[in-house]
């Protein structure tokens, strides 16, 4: 590009300008950090729909400001021409594309993130074998609390090549299986009126949804497989610990013998519940 096509482009760069610039970058920047810290200060002394709400609205807002911002800025640097919008916005997708291609990658795949919400603030969502409460979602990468405390960041780009599972999608609750292994000589309609009324009786169920036992025979036993819903998806872990408990002292209780399987070096679960010779 010759100088005279530059002077075209560009217009004249003075303090006012610079100043109008700075301005802008800082009430952006401003919103966006008032957003960060507010919504979820709001949406964490909430429950249920309405934390969910808040939270989903913060990678919103902030995509809003950073575009309002762009926009704003460019008639100030620019001359706003047809021609001059288009040799701008060329020159940027070829940068993006020759010298950034995964993080421009990650951020289209961000914009749809925003837009097809496989994922949002609150929901828990399994990928690439990592497990937990999406805690940010970020114009590049999203970040994940797993069950350890571990923070993890994820890049959108894997939403490209891997499956996202969502276990709750939105909602406040979301299902927590609860596994029990018994031998497979005993009264199977008793186990499963116990394990129905385990779930009942627990203090962080969810008595609108549904309560289901799934019995599966194995070479090795009967798995029995309580599908249970809790109050709020953070109990999930407090509530699949107390039906374990619960529920294996009734079993106990009633004289089950529980299934044992031998430990075999380098096995693993595979998708029955049953080890895997690896």
């Amino acid at each position: 590009m010759s100088k005279q096509d530059l002077s075209s482009l560009l217009k004249n760069i003075n303090a006012g300008v610079l100043l109008d610039l700075g301005l802008i970058l800082a009430v952006a920047v401003g919103l966006i950090l008032v957003v960060q810290k507010t919504l979820p200060w709001l949406a964490n002394r909430l429950r249920g729909r309405r934390r969910h709400f808040l939270l989903a609205m913060v990678p919103l807002l902030r995509l809003v400001i950073i575009v309002g911002a762009f926009l704003w800025m460019v008639p100030i640097v620019i001359e706003p021409s047809l021609q001059n919008m288009v040799a701008v916005l060329g020159s940027l997708g070829l940068a993006l594309g020759f010298a950034l291609k995964d993080f421009a990658s990650s951020l289209v795949a961000g914009v749809v993130a925003v837009g097809e919400t496989p994922y949002r603030n609150g929901d828990w969502v399994e990928i690439d074998g990592v497990y937990g409460e999406v805690t940010r979602v970020g114009m590049r990468a999203l970040q994940l609390m797993t069950p350890d405390d571990n923070l993890v960041t994820i890049p959108h780009l894997k939403l490209w090549t891997d499956a996202v599972s969502n276990a709750n999608n939105g909602e406040p609750q979301l299902q927590c299986p609860t596994d029990f292994y018994l031998h497979p000589e005993h009264d199977a309609a008793r186990v499963r009126a116990v394990l129905q009324d385990v779930a009942l009786t627990s203090p962080y169920v969810d008595l609108e949804r549904p309560i289901l036992v799934v019995a599966q025979e194995q070479p090795w036993g009967t798995r029995y497989r309580l599908r249970t819903y809790p109050i709020d998806a953070r109990q999930q872990f407090r509530f699949s610990t107390d039906l374990t408990v619960r529920g294996k002292a009734e079993l106990l209780r009633l004289g089950l013998t529980l299934a044992m399987v031998p430990a075999v070096r380098g096995a693993t679960l595979d998708g029955s519940g049953g080890p895997r010779v690896t």
